[in-house]
């Protein structure tokens, strides 16, 4: 006999992923923290990664709506999917909040995204072995690139509330989100989603970068080859 549940968890996370991908239409214009919302003004900060990068967010995003799709209407009482729900929805109802809040505040936006990378991985780690593509590789996708946008928000706020330089706080931000993302794709699974986002995103870094070349641009250039050699090692893993 095959066990169900409860059908809230699907036509939760549901709604809060529609909400989540709406609310490009509130902020229509965002393009990142506005500099001068900082004490010191974050213009052209290295951490920040080339524009052509936030380009993921429409393959996220159409990803995300595929999955809810899927899972409420598929997979609605399926128990396996059922584990990530809660972490999910609470991510991505986060998430429909995030562009107005960072339209004002760098420091309670940064606060958000952490509280939803944290929640993504959580689901990530809690997706069905089965409907990879419709689950595990979509959420993976998500959380990585949030790994990487939640420690450029903190290289960001460093700097721009004059805790550290620009450089010093770029270093910082890239050494946390490799130390997360090797973690993750080390010890909790095979994600090769998860890793590539942070390896676009890092590759990203380095585009932004590069015709200064210090040593942000050779950090984060280092640290995608290296997500990239660990997210092929944990498929090798997997498939033996």
């Amino acid at each position: 006999m095959i066990e169900r549940g409860p059908l809230l968890p699907a036509v939760l996370v549901a709604a809060t992923t529609l909400a989540f991908v709406s609310s490009p239409l509130l902020v229509p214009d965002f393009g990142g923290f506005d500099p001068n919302l900082f004490p010191v003004p974050q213009d052209n900060a290295p951490v920040q990664p080339a524009g052509y990068a936030f380009a993921i967010w429409g393959v996220i995003y159409l990803w995300l709506v595929v999955s809810a799709g899927f899972g409420l209407f598929a997979r609605a009482r399926a128990a396996d999917w059922m584990p990530m729900r809660p972490a999910l929805a609470l991510s991505v109802g986060i998430g429909a909040a995030w562009l107005p809040v960072a339209m004002v505040s760098p420091l309670g936006a940064t606060a958000l995204i952490w509280i939803m990378c944290g929640t993504a991985i959580i689901a990530l780690l809690r997706t069905p072995e089965l409907d990879r593509l419709l689950a595990h590789a979509p959420v993976g996708l998500y959380a990585g690139w949030l790994t990487a946008a939640s420690c450029v928000s903190v290289g960001l706020v460093l700097a721009g509330y004059g805790i550290m330089g620009q450089t010093a706080a770029a270093i910082l931000a890239l050494l946390l989100a490799l130390a997360i993302s090797v973690a993750v794709l080390r010890f909790a699974g095979n994600f090769p989603e998860f890793g590539f986002s942070v390896v676009w995103a890092l590759i990203a870094v380095t585009v932004a970068s590069w015709d200064d070349a210090t040593v942000v641009t050779w950090l984060a250039a280092t640290g995608a080859g290296l997500v990239a050699g660990v997210t092929l090692s944990a498929a090798r893993r997997a498939r033996t």
